[in-house]
């Protein structure tokens, strides 16, 4: 099982912002997580995706629990986190 909690940084593993860096803000179930990039830093507007579309790369900002995308835009610069999370990933193709 994976280790998902409010402000870890996954990378989305599916979909049109596959390959993209997002923040987790909640928990909606436990197949199911409030994802937001935020859209203007990385492309990934906020959403709920299922937990297997994302995959976590252990590192996590300092967020509540459903923050705004300003907030998280805000734990993100004061992690010195930008230039990571503007980067795309490249995913292996299935």
């Amino acid at each position: 099982m994976k280790v998902l909690e409010i402000g870890s940084i996954c990378v989305k593993s599916r979909g049109r912002e596959a390959g993209r860096k997002c923040v987790i803000v909640d928990i909606v179930d436990e197949n199911n997580v409030l994802v937001t990039g935020p859209k203007s830093l990385t492309g990934v507007r906020r959403r709920k995706v299922n937990i297997r579309h994302i995959e976590p790369i252990g590192k996590k900002v300092n967020v509540q629990k459903g923050a705004s995308d300003e907030e998280v835009l805000k734990a993100i610069k004061e992690s010195g986190l930008e230039d990571f999370m503007r980067e795309k990933v490249l995913l292996a193709q299935r």
